[in-house]
């Protein structure tokens, strides 16, 4: 069975989520070298912002009176699930955009969770599965900062994948990413250097227990 590793960044070249998720799924590979790898792109290549409504309207409807839009909305949702499903293991890479969580993320998790399999309150077909999620942001939010408070996006992600989902999770975060873009974090610099430095170890060792968790899990 498969990671699937889900990319949310709008950016390609210069995206600090796909490189500190690059390094995770790099130490999973050691370990985990034979298995296979599925990538959903929802930032570069967005689903579609109708679909989780034409998912909920087909629910809703006969299924010989649904439109050719629900069936396709219904169509994606189960595709998105069945990856789910297909896996092992996840990776998802998802950068905190204007200070909640990316639309690209909340429009998958959204078009997930509208799936039958996926209903709030029956066992989803992720459960028990372990999971990273990479997360970074441009500025500084945690304790004692002036900002603290402001990332709205991490403590959502948590409890969706790991109460809604029932993801065996860890967190990977990165601060200060725009250190060195933004002058105006420039008295930042050695922070931002300390910070980088932990994150990249710590993705080092969430790939490595990614892999470990998956073969438990596997041989359960």
């Amino acid at each position: 069975m498969p990671l699937l590793r889900l990319d949310a960044s709008i950016r390609h070249d210069g995206s600090a989520s796909r490189a500190l998720a690059d390094i995770v799924e790099s130490s999973w590979r050691e370990t985990a070298e034979d298995s296979p790898r599925v990538h959903r792109e929802i930032g570069t290549t967005p689903l579609p912002s109708d679909a989780w409504a034409l998912t909920l309207a087909a629910g809703a409807t006969p299924e010989e009176h649904r439109t050719r839009e629900q069936q396709d909305a219904l169509g994606l949702a189960g595709v998105l699930v069945d990856e789910l499903a297909a896996a092992d293991a996840y990776l998802f890479a998802v950068p905190l955009y204007n200070y909640g969580v990316s639309q690209h993320f909340k429009t998958y998790a959204d078009l997930v969770i509208a799936e039958a399999r996926m209903t709030p309150g029956l066992t989803p077909v992720t459960a028990g599965r372990p999971g990273v999620l990479v997360t970074v942001q441009g500025g500084n939010y945690s304790p004692g900062s002036p900002k603290e408070g402001w990332n709205h996006a991490t403590a959502w992600m948590r409890r969706l994948l790991e109460d809604v989902w029932q993801i065996d999770l860890e967190v990977v975060s990165r601060e200060f990413t725009l250190v060195g873009a933004n002058p105006a974090l420039d008295a930042f610099t050695e922070a931002a250097e300390e910070i980088r430095t932990t994150a990249e170890d710590l993705a080092r060792r969430s790939g490595r227990r990614l892999a470990e968790r998956r073969l438990e899990t596997a041989g359960r």
